[in-house]
């Protein structure tokens, strides 16, 4: 008999050793360094497949002193705790999104179990002792990914989140990004940008916004920006985060991000339970950074799904803050013997010519239908009931 094929191959994808897994419509890859999910490509059975997500520019570049995250920097990855951690906490001096995003991850298994195809890895951390354990599965007949990231130990408060970054297209404007409901938008809390050091922010310094397409703008005599529609604005990098007060008891329905390509005609989308992740922190990156390894070169657009004040790191986002003390939390605390327990789900379809953004999206059993302001709808495979399991063992969210 000839041997049986592995549902897992290890390949060097962008200088990166990555693992992979597909099926008929979806193919990943994820690194070893830092378990960063990319390249992948959706929709591979039709003639037209799909791949959204972005990879850093430098990756075939022989660069030395990155950041550790910087270095496979691509796709999506789990941060923990998620920021830049430049500030101490409570004696824990973390790394740029924390230790899940640039060690090294060890591969546990790639199994099908029926229609589900499933790829796991763990990591031990270090600088606060605990186990993450990442699983991506992929469902026959399906264009998404069904992401569960488990913590164990990790004892305390702390900030993570997910780290979507999709890759621009070439036209002006041709990216649609749109959300579901929010409860508070804000542009970064402090000056962001440095321009003694190369680099220049558009958006104006801790200011409200209600919508996407319109945000203050740092130059007084400008109109407020639009934040719905990208590539713009050439040479400005800039941060902004919405945040969602979610309903205590009911069970929650799915909080979405979508970002349409007019240019090539596809769909990405963001489904999570606002319960736990109520934040979304929007990098808007159109070459504003000039030092290395960015070198004014850099466009994408990062959606990062999870529970934290900003990218202000651990610190920041476990002390009082202005979100916190609204009553959105902007951390959790894993007590002794709990388990953290973070699902996501993220794809990507073809749409017709002429839908431009989405205006609403409506879920029902196993689908989610996407309604474009331009009348067209979109009909998505989902089994959004994966985001409703529980999500903390015996645990709290602060």
């Amino acid at each position: 008999m000839p041997p049986k094929k592995t549902a897992v191959a290890k390949r060097t994808i962008h200088s990166q050793s990555s693992w992979v897994i597909h099926n008929g419509n979806v193919e990943l890859a994820v690194t070893e360094l830092g378990a960063h999910m990319a390249p992948v490509t959706f929709c591979r059975d039709t003639k037209y497949p799909v791949q959204p997500y972005y990879i850093s520019p430098w990756q075939d570049e022989k660069t030395t002193g990155l950041a550790p995250v910087l270095a496979p920097l691509r796709g999506d990855f789990f941060c923990l705790p998620f920021g830049g951690n430049s500030e101490p906490w409570r004696g824990e001096h973390h790394p740029p999104h924390g230790e899940t995003s640039g060690n090294q991850w060890k591969f546990e298994k790639a199994a099908r179990s029926g229609k589900a195809l499933t790829l796991a890895l763990s990591l031990r951390t270090k600088i606060r002792s605990g186990s993450v354990r990442r699983e991506f599965t992929l469902i026959d007949n399906q264009n998404a990914i069904y992401c569960r990231t488990q913590v164990e130990g990790f004892t305390g408060s702390t900030p993570f989140a997910h780290h979507a970054i999709l890759r621009m297209p070439r036209q002006e404007g041709a990216l649609r990004l749109s959300t579901s409901p929010f409860t508070v938008g804000r542009t970064y809390p402090f000056p962001l940008a440095r321009p003694a050091e190369g680099e220049y922010q558009w958006l104006a310094t801790d200011s409200p916004f209600r919508s996407l397409e319109r945000v203050p703008s740092i130059f007084k005599h400008e109109p407020p920006g639009d934040c719905s529609r990208f590539p713009v604005r050439p040479g400005f990098c800039d941060l902004l985060q919405q945040f969602e007060r979610a309903p205590k008891h009911a069970s929650p329905v799915p909080s979405w991000a979508a970002v349409v390509n007019t240019e090539e005609n596809w769909l990405w989308f963001a489904l999570k339970n606002p319960v736990l992740m109520p934040g979304r922190l929007f990098w808007i990156e159109n070459r504003g950074r000039h030092h290395s390894p960015w070198n004014g070169r850099n466009s994408c657009l990062g959606i990062e799904d999870g529970c934290m004040y900003f990218d202000r790191g651990i610190a920041e986002s476990c002390r009082p803050n202005p979100i916190s003390r609204s009553g959105i939390p902007t951390s959790v605390r894993i007590r002794r013997g709990q388990t953290l327990d973070v699902r996501y789900i993220q794809g990507a379809v073809t749409v017709p010519e002429g839908f431009d953004r989405v205006a609403s999206v409506r879920f029902s059993e196993g689908e989610a239908e996407f309604r474009s302001s331009s009348g067209h709808t979109v009909a998505v495979p989902v089994e959004t009931h994966f985001l409703s399991a529980k999500q903390m063992t015996n645990g709290s969210i602060l």
